[in-house]
């Protein structure tokens, strides 16, 4: 397991400790996934899909730190943590 610190906006602002994707994999070259574009029934762009590698569990987060949502027009905020 390969850690960092990350700042996530949803459910809500928090900073989270999540899994990385393996720098040297062979599949992702550390990309952590891959892209495949596909068409409709024209053969014209439709969309992309994204399937990630095994070399990385993007389920795999613990929230540190929830944040407040916004900051008020006052500039400090007294929803918990602060």
């Amino acid at each position: 397991m390969r850690l960092r610190i990350r700042h996530t906006t949803w459910p809500r602002p928090a900073l989270v400790l999540t899994d990385t994707p393996h720098p040297r994999c062979p599949d992702c070259q550390g990309t952590g996934g891959h892209t495949v574009d596909y068409g409709d029934h024209n053969g014209e762009y439709a969309g992309t899909d994204w399937w990630p590698c095994p070399c990385w569990d993007e389920s795999r987060r613990w929230v540190l730190l929830p944040l407040p949502r916004r900051t008020p027009p006052g500039g400090y905020s007294d929803e918990p943590p602060f």
